[in-house]
């Protein structure tokens, strides 16, 4: 999903004009961006939870040449999945939910793809 497919189905569902919801989805990302600036931790319940997590330096090699390259330290965001996100998309794929490998080969010959995991679970 993109961030216009996200507008679209604001649109959809909330019955509102593109712009609103553009703007909408616009201001709730750069609230996220800011927060995480900060340093803050961003916890949305049921969903999962975003924070900042920093690397020091370190010399690390270029592939193409195995030459040594200092990297700088940084800071990069980081996500956690929340409980009921997991088990909402396990329960899914439980339940009969095709991987989009297998939904786009069997939309391409029109017949169905019998499940391959014939492993028991508990």
């Amino acid at each position: 999903m993109t961030k216009s497919d996200l507008i679209d189905v604001l649109c959809e569902t909330q019955k509102m004009p593109k712009g609103r919801a553009e703007l909408l989805v616009n201001v709730i990302f750069d609230s996220m961006e800011a927060s995480l600036r900060r340093g803050e931790r961003i916890e949305i319940r049921g969903f999962g939870s975003f924070e900042i997590r920093e690397y020091r330096a370190y010399e690390g090699r270029n592939p193409r040449t195995g030459t040594a390259v200092a990297v700088k330290p940084k800071r990069l965001p980081f996500f956690k999945v929340g409980k009921e996100l997991k088990e909402r998309v396990n329960d899914g794929a439980r339940k009969g939910a095709k991987p989009a490998t297998e939904a786009t080969a069997a939309s391409q010959t029109d017949e169905s793809v019998e499940p391959t995991n014939t492993r028991a679970t508990a």
